[in-house]
Parts: structure tokens; C-alpha cells; sequence
């Protein structure tokens, strides 16, 4: 009975990834779009906190876009003393002709620190069309104006893109970089193939300001450690469709080592759980490497081991496909072997979520209540 079960369970996982692949084949990843002569105009929102090797190349690409229309870079800061500030004065005066400002955001305004930012900046806001992007997001010089056209339609409600993490300096972020540039993305068109989305990607998101004022601005999400998961709910709560533009944005972060890549992973998997809790539970069944192992482990028959052998190659290559079409490299094949480790990898990661509701974020360590939102425990 147990064999039968894991060779189901192996069929399943083997289905789940095929289904994946099969849904990231037909988007058009990095398709542009013809851009109108003309756009609405469009406000930047750039919290920031802390500054690295990459933040003045990330902040850079945007006081270089090639808008057709009016754009406005709203940068914000808790305290003048962040190291960011020096940067962002620095590309105000590169480009002093950019309608872009600074502002102090010094006020606490709820317990997520980015989303306090936001509120601060929201009354600079000039624009009907908003974008809201964290720092360490590089973006080409067309972005923008590939994001804007979705919202022409009246029922497109936000613009989502999907991101690839760019700079894996580390072999722990290389277990990052398999989890964005292979898995997540697929996941979730997979997610999207089966109902409406209901959530937003945190990289990079774009809505009208009437809808934004429509969910009751960001003090709607001010206690809340996943904003970009509830803007998304908010917006469709109104019956709003949730779009993703085909134009790809980066992500480009210090380097990290193991430790520090687990608590990113523990965190985002605590709040995937404690936001969807169900669907999370089941994402195990996705494993395609931890079904066919523990099948191979209690039948030990030839079919087994060849059973397996057919999960792991398939598996192996449809996420170095995956991973090639979003960052349009084949630059990771040395690293080829490293989506097996990262599922098992990940059976702790998932086994962890269900161990405790505090994350580490900031350098501030919060409890994820019931409902999503947090309560502060202390610095770390």
C-alpha cells in the first residue's frame, strides 16, 4: 500500500511539473509591445531602506526611462541618515531635469515599515497611474512603457511583472535563484490557470490612483507583512482584473550566504502559508523530487529506479529551460544539478512554515498573526 501510494504521489508531482511547463510555454515572456505616441502619466513610488553594491545601478534605470508621457520618481527614506539618501541625491543631481523629489517619510505609520513609507509618499502622488517598486529592482530603459497600455482597459485593475534574480553571487543564491527563475514564476501561471488571480508580485506593481483611493490608499495595508498579496486582494475584491506584462524587471541583491537565504525562504513561506493556507499545504504534492526519492527508497524495484531517473531528468530540464527563458542566459548550466537540492531543500523550508509564526524582516523580527498582519517582537 505505502508503494502504491508514492508511486501516485510520484505520477502527481510528475504531473504538476509538466503542467507548469506546459502553462510558461504559451506566455510570451518579454514580448514588447507597440507603444502609443502617448501615455497617461505615471508616478514612480521607490521606498528605500539601506543601500549596496547594486542600489545606484537599480535606482539609476529608472531616471532612464524612455516614457512617452509625464513621470514622476517619488524616492522615500524613514530617516535622512539612511545610507540610500546619498544615492538618491546623487541621481537627482545626475538628472536634474527628472520631475523626481526625495521625502524624509520619519512618521511610523503602522507595523510594516515599507508600507508606512508609502503613505507618506501617497500625498505627492500627481499622476492617474501609479507604480510601486521596491529598490532593488532594475528595469530597461522600455519598461515602463510597456506596463502603462495594460491599464487602458477599464477592467484591468493592476500590472504585475514577472522578475528574475540576477546576480546569484553565492551557492545559497543559486538556491534562490532556481526558486525565482525556475519555479515561481510557472507557479504562478499554474495558479492563474485554474481562477482569476487575487494577488500581486511585490517587485514591481501598477495601478490606476483612482483604484488605489478605491481600497482605501495604503493605510489599508499598513499592518500587513504581505502588502503586494493584499493590494492584489483589495483590487479584486472591486471585480478588477489582476494583468501580467510580459517585459521582465530584475532583481539584483547583496550577497547573501546560507543562513541569511534560509530566513528569506522561512519568511516567504510563512507568509505564503499564513496568507493561503491550503493551497500551501498541498504546494508539497509539487515536490518532484521527494515523491520519486522516498518511491525509489521503499520499492527498490528497477521500475522504480527507472521511474525516477525519467522525474529527476525531466525535472532537471524543465527548470534549466525555465530558468534560460526568463533570464534569456544559458549562464547557469554549471548549475544545472541544483533543482533536486533545491527541492529537498525545500521540504524543510515548507516543513518550517507550520513551526512558528515570527519572521525575520528588516532586521526586525514581527509575529504573523491569524489574519496576516504583524505585531513586533524586537530587532534582531
Amino acid at each position: 500500500m505505502l508503494t502504491t501510494s508514492l508511486a501516485i504521489l510520484t505520477a502527481v508531482s510528475f504531473a504538476l511539473t509538466f503542467w507548469r511547463w506546459m502553462v510558461s510555454l504559451r506566455f510570451p515572456l518579454h514580448r514588447r509591445m507597440v507603444i502609443p505616441a502617448s501615455l497617461p502619466g505615471l508616478t514612480l513610488l521607490k521606498p528605500l531602506k539601506g543601500c549596496d553594491a547594486e542600489t545606484h545601478g537599480c535606482l539609476r534605470s529608472w531616471f532612464l526611462q524612455k516614457y512617452p508621457g509625464p513621470m514622476q520618481i517619488l524616492l522615500g527614506a524613514a530617516s535622512a541618515e539612511d545610507p540610500a539618501c546619498a544615492v538618491a541625491q546623487a541621481l537627482l543631481a545626475e538628472f536634474p531635469e527628472t520631475d523626481a523629489l526625495l521625502v524624509i517619510c520619519a512618521e511610523h505609520l503602522g507595523a510594516n515599515g515599507k508600507v508606512s513609507t508609502l503613505r507618506q509618499l501617497e500625498p505627492h502622488i500627481r499622476h492617474p497611474l501609479v507604480m510601486i517598486s521596491d529598490a532593488d529592482v532594475r528595469v530597461p530603459p522600455d519598461f515602463a512603457a510597456n506596463i502603462a497600455p495594460h491599464l487602458a482597459d477599464p477592467g484591468a485593475g493592476l500590472v504585475n511583472c514577472f522578475y528574475r534574480l540576477a546576480n546569484p553571487a553565492t551557492p545559497a543564491m543559486q538556491w534562490e535563484a532556481t526558486a525565482i527563475n525556475a519555479d515561481f514564476w510557472t507557479q504562478v501561471l499554474q495558479a492563474r490557470s485554474l481562477k482569476p488571480v487575487n494577488f500581486a508580485l511585490g517587485a514591481v506593481m501598477t495601478l490606476p490612483a483612482g483604484q488605489l483611493r478605491a481600497i482605501g490608499g495604503f493605510a489599508a495595508l499598513a499592518d500587513y507583512l504581505a502588502d503586494d498579496y493584499q493590494l492584489g486582494r483589495h483590487v479584486a475584491r472591486q471585480q478588477k482584473r489582476i494583468e501580467f506584462a510580459t517585459v521582465v524587471a530584475e532583481c539584483r541583491e547583496a550577497p547573501m550566504h546560507w543562513r541569511q537565504v534560509w530566513a528569506h525562504q522561512a519568511r516567504w513561506a510563512r507568509t505564503i502559508r499564513v496568507c493561503q493556507p491550503l493551497p500551501f499545504f498541498l504546494s508539497i504534492l509539487n515536490n518532484a523530487t521527494l515523491w520519486p526519492l522516498l518511491w525509489l527508497a521503499v520499492a527498490r524495484q528497477p521500475a522504480a529506479l527507472v521511474g525516477v531517473g525519467v522525474c529527476l531528468i525531466f525535472r532537471i530540464g524543465t527548470a534549466f529551460q525555465q530558468q534560460s527563458r526568463l533570464t534569456q542566459s544559458r549562464a547557469r548550466l554549471a548549475y544545472a544539478w541544483m533543482p533536486p537540492v533545491k527541492d529537498v531543500l525545500d521540504v524543510l523550508v515548507w516543513a518550517a512554515a507550520f513551526c512558528g509564526n515570527r519572521v525575520l524582516w528588516r532586521n526586525v523580527r514581527y509575529r504573523i498573526l491569524p489574519d496576516g498582519k504583524l505585531s513586533k517582537v524586537g530587532s534582531a
